[in-house]
């Protein structure tokens, strides 16, 4: 008889990893975070993979800011290593409600498929999936009323990803190119990068540093053993934009990205790293640090002070590019 498994892997309960690869998620989620849902923005839920049940969850503020003005659109790509996350945690709902009520926008938060029963490149293609279920909306003669709207602008859609959603949201980019002219008529014009989950095999200072409230080393190296290609290291392509095996980013066009991070994220250092190489190759990026703050300070208190300030950058970015149109 075989031994009985026993897990090897545990992240705070969420998951759980057994000896012989099977998995335990758990409903119950070890944080308390209440969705302050004010009215002031509706939602609704909506199926764009039928096979994978992949679902997204639409935002839009119940009452227009102005008759003529259209919305953008943010893609909201949530965070949790890969690994954990979902549109339906309290901390995306509640960070959704806010980018929506706070820049006037129409949000699309899609969910993708999690390591380690579906490993990367999974949740890449089911961010692109939604993208492309988007472009479907707009192409069919009923697609869904939210986004047939003609106060919905589907010519100025921002990306915003957070942890590894940030990491999917540089895939994108890098996949779509400038004006992601393969999702006519929808265009996306810009990416917000909050704290991006990139990797490396060799420690930066910040990595070395304090652990945060929320993260440290341990679990930042068990996402990657959970989310990589079997045998992958913190090098990969799909961890390291600058790894030794990723393509080169010199020659890509990319549209404009913007960097927002804590100054005391373990992440700190691969995000500046990040900025000035693209701003080296002349990529037009901004860098946005949050002195003392860590991991996830948008995300879980968008409505506190800072969470105002990550607003109001957020709109500075989407104004600067959009008058350009």
């Amino acid at each position: 008889m075989g031994s009985v498994p026993h897990i090897v892997e545990d992240f705070k309960g969420i998951l759980q990893v057994y000896s012989d690869g099977s998995t335990r998620r758990s409903a119950t989620l070890p944080f308390n975070i209440q969705a302050d849902d004010d009215a002031s923005v509706v939602w609704k839920d909506c199926c764009f993979h039928n096979d994978n049940n992949l679902h997204l969850r639409l935002y839009k503020p119940a009452v227009a800011s102005s008759p003529t003005a259209k919305l953008p659109i943010l893609y909201y790509l949530h965070g949790g290593g890969f690994c954990v996350g979902s549109r339906t945690w309290p901390n995306c709902h509640k960070c959704c409600l806010r980018l929506s009520s706070g820049l006037s926008a129409l949000v699309v938060a899609p969910d993708y498929r999690l390591a380690p029963e579906d490993r990367l490149p999974a949740a890449m293609e089911d961010a692109m999936t939604s993208l492309k279920w988007l472009q479907a909306q707009a192409l069919s003669g009923n697609g869904d009323a939210w986004l047939s709207d003609q106060r919905v602008d589907l010519s100025r859609v921002f990306v915003v990803g957070d942890s590894s959603g940030g990491n999917i949201a540089h895939h994108l980019a890098v996949q779509l190119g400038a004006g992601s002219p393969g999702l006519d008529p929808v265009q996306v014009r810009g990416y917000v990068l909050m704290a991006p989950f990139f990797g490396g095999t060799v420690r930066t200072r910040s990595e070395e540093g304090p652990s945060e409230a929320l993260l440290n080393l341990e679990l930042l190296d068990s996402f990657w053993r959970l989310s990589l290609p079997v045998g992958g290291t913190a090098d990969h392509p799909f961890a390291n934009p600058f790894g030794p095996a990723s393509p080169s980013l010199e020659s890509l066009e990319l549209d404009p990205v913007l960097m927002v991070v804590g100054g005391n994220e373990l992440l700190k250092d691969r995000a500046k790293d990040y900025a000035k190489k693209l701003k080296d190759m002349g990529k037009k990026i901004e860098y946005v640090e949050f002195e003392g703050k860590e991991h996830g300070f948008f995300t879980n208190d968008p409505y506190s002070e800072v969470g105002d300030s990550v607003l109001q950058v957020i709109q500075g970015f989407i104004s600067q590019i959009s008058d350009k149109f």
